[in-house]
């Protein structure tokens, strides 16, 4: 499976984990739960719709490079 180049996978990587450390921090100082809450479900979301798309990507490369070979394929 071909991936986005790793510079932006550590980039964006690097981003949520220093919003997940925000978010412990302000965890720690129990005054603002909620806006840890949301920090966390906003970067696991994120997250997840990231490595979706680049699956779905994937997936239809995979089917459209099937369908031109198609006709190429010896039995």
């Amino acid at each position: 499976m071909e991936l986005p180049s790793l510079q932006t996978w550590i980039v964006f990587y690097l981003i949520s984990f220093v919003l997940l450390l925000w978010a412990a921090f302000l965890s720690a100082q129990g005054s603002t739960l909620w806006v840890t809450f949301f920090l966390v479900i906003v970067v696991t979301g994120i997250n997840f719709w990231v490595v979706y798309g680049v699956v779905q990507r994937q997936a239809a490369k995979k089917e459209l490079q099937k369908s031109l070979t198609q006709g190429l394929q010896r039995d």
